[in-house]
C-alpha cells in the first residue's frame, strides 16, 4: 500500500490507517519529525511520495526508450488490456489515467507510434499528428467541461519523468493547478 493510493481510489478507514503507517515507516526520522510539529503538510507528503514514485518507474524504464516492443499503451489501443476510452479516431486515442493527478485527468496517444517514442523524436513527417493530437487534447478537455483552464503535459525521457515510451500528452484540470509544476 503506498499513500498515494489514497488520492487514486476509496479506502476504508482502517486500510487507510494501515497504508498511512507504512508509509510513515519507510520515511527517514527528520521527515517524521517534521510532520509531528507541523512542519509537514499532509499535501506536501502526498506530493513527495507520487514524485517518488513517478521518478522510480521512469528510472525503471529508460532502457525501453528505443525498444520496439509493444507498450502498455499499444495494448490498449488494440484493446488487449481494457481502459476508459473517452475518444477515438483513426489516428488517436483518449482514456483516463489510472492514477489520476488532478480531478480530470486523462491521456491521448498516437494509435501507431512510428517512432514516436519521445516528443524529442519528433521528425518533419510527425507535425501533423502532433497537431492532430493537441486539436483532440482540446476537443476532448471541452467535452470533459475543462473551459476555465487545464494542463497539458508531455514528459520526456528520465529526466522528464516518462515513463512509457510511447509519446503521451497528460491533461489535467477540475481545479486550479499549482506552478511551477515540477
Amino acid at each position: 500500500c503506498v499513500l498515494p493510493g489514497l488520492l487514486a481510489r476509496p479506502m476504508l478507514l482502517r486500510s487507510a490507517n494501515r497504508c498511512i503507517r507504512s508509509w510513515a515507516n519507510s520515511q527517514p526520522r527528520s521527515v517524521i519529525a517534521g510532520l509531528v510539529q507541523g512542519r509537514v503538510s499532509c499535501q506536501q507528503r502526498l506530493v513527495r511520495a507520487m514524485a517518488s514514485d513517478e521518478q522510480k518507474a521512469a528510472a525503471a524504464a529508460a532502457h525501453l526508450a528505443d525498444d520496439d516492443a509493444p507498450t502498455i499503451f499499444d495494448k490498449i489501443v488494440s484493446k488487449q488490456i481494457p481502459a476508459n476510452i473517452i475518444y477515438e479516431d483513426e489516428q488517436c486515442l483518449a482514456f483516463r489515467d489510472i492514477s489520476p493527478q488532478a480531478p480530470v485527468h486523462f491521456l491521448v496517444i498516437p494509435k501507431n507510434r512510428d517512432g514516436l517514442t519521445r516528443l524529442c523524436k519528433a521528425e518533419e513527417r510527425h507535425k501533423a499528428l502532433l497537431g492532430h493530437l493537441l486539436y483532440v487534447a482540446q476537443h476532448v478537455a471541452k467535452q470533459e467541461k475543462l473551459e476555465p483552464g487545464y494542463r497539458v503535459t508531455i514528459n520526456d525521457g528520465p529526466d522528464g519523468c516518462q515513463s512509457v515510451y510511447h509519446l503521451h500528452l497528460h491533461i489535467m484540470g477540475g481545479r486550479k493547478l499549482g506552478w511551477p509544476p515540477g
